[in-house]
This record gives structure tokens, sequence and C-alpha cells, in this order.
């Protein structure tokens, strides 16, 4: 889990250890990913005091690795730091949520339920509205990359290989995020990496993706090919709606039945294919 954290921030620019071999590093990410998921699973609640002293002492690690881990930390709101007061932990407010190695935490803590229905109707919300200006602005080149890389999910989506479905995931997501042309759709390609890569690398996927939504990624790629706007957001809606409505329902609400008879949503398909 860790290494998938620190890959994601160095990937955004956090390069404070480049030599994977190094061994400072290592110490680094083990405090940073331990603190991060201790705040934002609620063990280290809003307020609690900590010490770059008590860092070394728990960890055993050195002043400037402690001292790095409360800058990093402190950059994603986690932790704020004051003169004659400290450093102290933030409420989740204050939390940059759609910083990846926090959703990492978040999909790893306690609230995993929480952060996925919040992280899926931020995608709701956007990625169908990308599908559709992706129909109006997508080059050639993408269109036709799109509907290639639909078809390779299926090959590997049907033979079980989830590590190379993810990438192939994650490339279309990202390609229509970007082929959409809005660069405020773009800034949510990281988020929507982090969540992708966090339900697999979770075990949250089934080990064989429905074929519903493998035909919903198909029908999303071919409507961007077709430049076709409104089937293309009405796919991808389908496609992330049924996604949303297989999860827990928030507590302390009552969880919508499927029809009788019915085989299910491709979300719920889902959900049985994780607990098999």
């Amino acid at each position: 889990m860790s290494g998938y954290a620190f890959e994601v921030a160095i990937r955004n620019g956090d390069r404070s250890g480049d030599q994977a071999g190094n061994s400072t590093e290592v110490l680094h990410r083990s405090v940073l990913d331990t603190l991060g998921l201790e705040i934002t699973g609620g063990a280290l609640e809003d307020g609690h005091a900590l010490t770059l002293d008590g860092i070394q002492e728990r960890f055993g690690v050195s002043r400037t690795v402690a001292r790095e881990t409360m800058r990093i930390l402190e950059s994603m709101g986690l932790v704020v730091s004051r003169r004659r007061v400290g450093i102290t932990v933030q409420a989740p407010s204050s939390w940059h949520v759609y910083d990846p190695r926090v959703i990492w935490w978040r999909l790893a803590g306690p609230g995993r339920d929480a952060q996925l229905r919040s992280l899926t109707e931020l995608r709701i919300a956007v990625e169908p509205l990308a599908a559709a200006a992706a129909a109006r602005s997508a080059s050639p080149g993408q269109r036709e990359r799109l509907v290639r890389l639909a078809q390779d999910m299926r090959g590997h989506g049907e033979r079980g290989r989830l590590a190379p479905f993810m990438d192939l995931d994650v490339e279309l997501h990202a390609l229509l995020l970007a082929a959409s042309g809005n660069e405020m759709f773009v800034a949510l390609t990281d988020v929507v990496e982090a969540v992708l890569r966090g339900r697999t690398q979770l075990g949250l996927m089934p080990h064989h993706p429905v074929p519903e939504a493998l035909d919903l990624h198909e029908e999303v790629a071919r409507a961007v090919a077709a430049g076709d706007p409104a089937a293309a957001e009405r796919s991808m809606r389908h496609l992330l709606t049924e996604v949303r409505d297989a999860m827990p329902p928030p507590r302390g609400a009552p969880a919508a039945p499927s029809p009788a008879g019915s085989a299910g949503s491709v979300g719920e398909q889902a959900l049985r294919g994780e607990r098999e």
C-alpha cells in the first residue's frame, strides 16, 4: 500500500526521495503512510498534538525525516504547525481531499465505503459530461485509441487479468478527461486514477469484471468515436450510477432492493464477485 501512495506522490512532483534503494526514503514513506492512515482513519483525532521528538522516538528516525514528514502532512492539510502551539491534527474539513495520497489512505481505512461513495458521486458529476465533450472535441487519434482500449479491456477482463485491465481502465478514463478539452476535468485525472487503482489494489474489484461493465465501456468508446455526445454521456452515467447504487447505503439509510427475480445491477454483480 505504501508503495503506491509514494508512487503517486512522485508523479505529482514530491521528489523527497528519488533513490528507490535509499533507506532514508523507505523510512520516510513508512512514517508518512502510518501517520496519514492514523489521521484519516480517526486514530489521531482533530486537535491531537504531535511533536518531532515523539515521532523520532516512536519510529526511530532522524530529525530530518520527522520534519519532512510533518511538512508533507501539513501540505495536505492533515496537520498544522503554529509557533508556541506545536503540531496539531486538523479536522477533515481542512484536508486536501483531492490529494491522491489522502484518497488512498481514506480508501484503506475504516471510512472506505463513505470515501468510495463520495468519489463515485464526484465521478458521476464529471465523467458523463467529459464523455459528451470528448464526443464533440476528441481528435481522430483519440477516438481510435478509446475504441482500442475498450476492446483490450474486454479481452483482459474476460480472462481475469486484473493488473493489465486496471492499467487500460485508468488510461481510458484519463483519455476521456483529456479529450474533453476542459482543463477543469483534466485536473481530476489523478483523483480518478487513485480510485480506480485503489479499488483494484484493495481487493474491491471482482476477479472477472462483469459483462455489462465491459459492454458499457465499449458503448462509451463507440459513442465518442461516432461523435455522439448524448450516447456517450448516457452510457457513462449508466456505468457510474450502477456502481454507486450497488454500494452499501449511507449509515442510517435503507438499501434499495433489486427488482424481484433480477440478477442485480452491474455494480451488485461486482460486489457479489468480491465475496466469491
